[in-house]
């Protein structure tokens, strides 16, 4: 069964540790992902305090890894890179912003767009110009108990509109609650938690309510369960990755529930220590909930999502 992800932090540590996109020592390759069975990788670049400029060397340097490697990897800009990739039988690249707060404007959008990224969020832990996060740090520690009420700022909803009419998938990890109920507003296009799970089973604040996650499912979007046991909750992260899916499944049916691995933005996780464990939890997720219902969550939902949004 071929899957997506719908974020990993390699391309961001590869670089900063001199490694190469293609193979190396952190927990993604290209090759280790072919070999898993990935059909589209969303790379993230992530910047806690970069500039624009920051920006545009993380993609150049992407584009360059994903050109070098072309015999196994293809740039997707589009739904019919998307489904050329596939059926290919090459690696889907996409290429993602993670915290944009260094763009204030649509002008800085377009910039995104010309650069590949087909997905950003606009926050990370820090609060920026645009947006507060839900999980904030106090003395450099996580404080998982407070959920943040306040939403974006009018840049913020400046800059999600513009998301919205470059065709750019907003992703809301990391989004306070009150920047995801001002996004959710009256929305009919579909948002993306590339990488967020669900609180009623580990109640830390960087996870989705029911609420949360049935008003995502209601505008078509997507939430990816990442593997990191900080939001799991338990000491096995396959075992826990499975439940959560079940449960965003159970709480806003089966066109909502994803992948969004987190690797190379934790340090190994037990039993989800690299790419190479992610066909584990597939073969599982097809004995729990049958082949149809696994092949939407491996892949099918992310594409469907990607079309829409991308074009």
């Amino acid at each position: 069964m071929f899957y997506a992800d719908l974020h990993c932090d390699t391309l961001t540590h590869a670089k900063r540790l001199g490694e190469r996109m293609s193979d190396n020592r952190l927990q993604t390759d290209f090759a280790r992902l072919k070999q898993a069975g990935c059909a589209f990788q969303c790379f993230a670049v992530f910047l806690r305090n970069g500039t624009a400029g920051d920006f545009s060397e993380y993609a150049r340097w992407f584009n360059e890894q994903v050109a070098e490697n072309f015999a196994i990897c293809a740039p997707v800009l589009s739904y019919a890179d998307l489904t050329a990739a596939l059926n290919g039988d090459r690696l889907g690249c996409i290429l993602t912003a993670e915290n944009i707060g260094f763009i204030r404007s649509s002008r800085g959008v377009a910039a995104l767009s010309s650069a590949g990224v087909r997905m950003a969020s606009l926050v990370w832990n820090d609060e920026n110009a645009l947006a507060r996060p839900n999980l904030k740090y106090v003395g450099g520690v996580p404080d998982f108990s407070s959920r943040e009420e306040r939403g974006l700022t009018g840049s913020g909803m400046e800059v999600a509109e513009a998301l919205d009419k470059a065709g750019i998938i907003i992703d809301v990890s990391h989004l306070s609650d009150g920047g995801l109920s001002d996004l959710l507003r009256g929305r009919k296009r579909p948002l993306v938690a590339s990488h967020s799970n669900a609180f009623a089973l580990h109640p830390v604040s960087r996870n989705l309510t029911d609420a949360q996650i049935r008003a995502i499912a209601g505008c078509g979007g997507i939430i990816g369960i990442n593997f990191c046991l900080d939001f799991l909750g338990g000491d096995d992260a396959l075992a826990s990755a499975l439940e959560h899916i079940v449960h965003i499944v159970n709480a806003g049916g089966e066109d909502c529930a994803a992948l969004g691995s987190d690797f190379d933005g934790m340090p190994p996780q037990r039993g989800m220590e690299s790419c190479g464990c992610v066909p584990a939890l597939l073969n599982m997720l097809e004995k729990r909930l049958g082949a149809r219902v696994a092949e939407k969550i491996a892949a099918r939902n992310f594409m469907r999502v990607f079309k829409e949004v991308c074009g």
